[in-house]
């Protein structure tokens, strides 16, 4: 557990970056899995000066284990950061992250549209213990200033999940630090490579890890970074006791997963983009929601662009029969693997936050699509013949 080998290798692009990890054994191409739950001491001496802090051995996989510590020093380096905590899911990362910096009473602001369990858990969970939130435009700057004062978190999320509006995260931080408010933001959209909140002031950033980082569909898990600060502050109030700690083996595909990121990314963004200039001209479609269709504040924060977004259908179109008429798309809440999909607002949102459209302006007519990996003009073909049986 010393400092990351990945830092030796800053003046490296992202992608060569990203193509190398760093194996216990030199000729190794591919670091080990450390299947272990529990590590041993040689000596009751040598496990004592762990106890009190004097070393940083290996205890037992629910707080280190050396595979994930490797995918959470990559993590780190890639989104500029000292430290990250790896978790079993997204929205581990999210409630520990959370739980560690409020109290009870306390106030969080948080943008509109942002990720249908984040919302979820802040009213269900932590409204339990006075937690109050106060959902505001995350674009505006007025509405975000007059909400700041008295609040502990500003909760953002640049893109946000349906609408897919940025906000000027640069901006927010200078706010927010001026009233002594943490600021967290989830950048799972953008990725590491196309967007480094804390470079613009923002304390810690997110990602569920189980989309684009991941990649295939196959792993469930979630990473924040920030300071050693306040990582030191999440591993000693939450981390340890909600036990959400990510699996070795799932540390592994993680960094399996993390190598052909840029590629997987260049190609999914080349393959939407030429469906969305096809898409912007079908009679169907009323708007496209994604920052390459629309202005943001934040929009000048990413370096690239990737492949999720929304459509806004036509009222002569019905999204769910669209959404039932596609072949290649499938029908899925997730995203970031290998096939694309389809989810249509209204089944998606119904639970979560059934006044979605008045809160946080989803409209019921939005269909958010994901690209995968697909062939482009196999999947122009799946939309045209979808939009054309959706007719009311």
């Amino acid at each position: 557990m010393s400092d990351s080998p990945f830092r030796q290798n800053a003046d490296l692009r992202a992608a060569t970056r990203l193509a190398h990890d760093a194996p216990q054994d030199r000729h190794s191409v591919t670091p080990p899995v450390f299947q272990s739950s529990l590590f041993c001491f040689d000596t009751v001496e040598e496990m004592a000066a762990r106890f009190r802090g004097e070393n940083q051995a290996y205890v037992y996989s629910r707080g280190d284990n050396p595979g994930v510590e490797a995918f959470e020093q990559k993590i780190a380096a890639l989104e500029g950061a000292e430290a990250a905590r790896a978790f079993s899911s997204g929205m581990g990362a999210i409630s520990a992250t959370l739980m560690s910096l409020l109290q009870a009473g306390a106030r969080v602001v948080c943008v509109r549209d942002v990720y249908a369990d984040t919302y979820r858990f802040l009213e269900k969970l932590m409204s339990r213990y006075g937690v109050r939130t106060e959902y505001v435009d995350g674009c505006d700057r007025a509405a975000l200033a007059a909400a700041l004062p008295g609040a502990s978190v500003l909760y953002l999320e640049s893109p946000t999940s349906w609408t897919f509006r940025t906000q000027d995260l640069a901006h927010a931080a200078q706010a927010a630090r001026a009233h002594g408010v943490v600021t967290v933001c989830d950048n799972s959209w953008a990725t590491p490579l196309h967007q480094q909140p804390l470079a613009l002031g923002i304390d810690l950033v997110l990602h569920s890890a189980s989309k684009y980082i991941g990649g295939h569909s196959d792993t469930v898990a979630g990473v924040v970074a920030g300071s050693k600060a306040r990582i030191a502050a999440l591993n000693a109030l939450s981390y340890p006791y909600l036990g959400a700690k990510l699996a070795p083996w799932e540390a592994w595909l993680l960094l399996r997963g993390m190598r052909t990121l840029d590629v997987r990314l260049r190609a999914q963004w080349a393959c939407a983009e030429a469906l969305m200039e096809k898409l912007a001209s079908h009679a169907a479609v009323r708007r496209i929601l994604h920052p390459a269709w629309q202005c943001g504040p934040g929009n000048q924060y990413l370096h690239g662009f990737s492949s999720l977004f929304s459509i806004e259908l036509d009222a002569a179109y019905d999204p769910l029969r669209f959404c039932n008429a596609l072949r290649l798309f499938k029908r899925g809440v997730s995203w970031g693997g290998h096939e694309s999909l389809a989810l249509p607002a209204q089944v998606a949102l119904q639970g979560a936050a059934p006044n979605a459209q008045a809160d946080f302006g989803v409209s019921p007519a939005l269909v958010r699509l994901y690209i995968g990996l697909e062939d482009m003009h196999d999947l122009w073909r799946d939309l045209e013949q979808g939009l054309a049986q959706a007719v009311c």
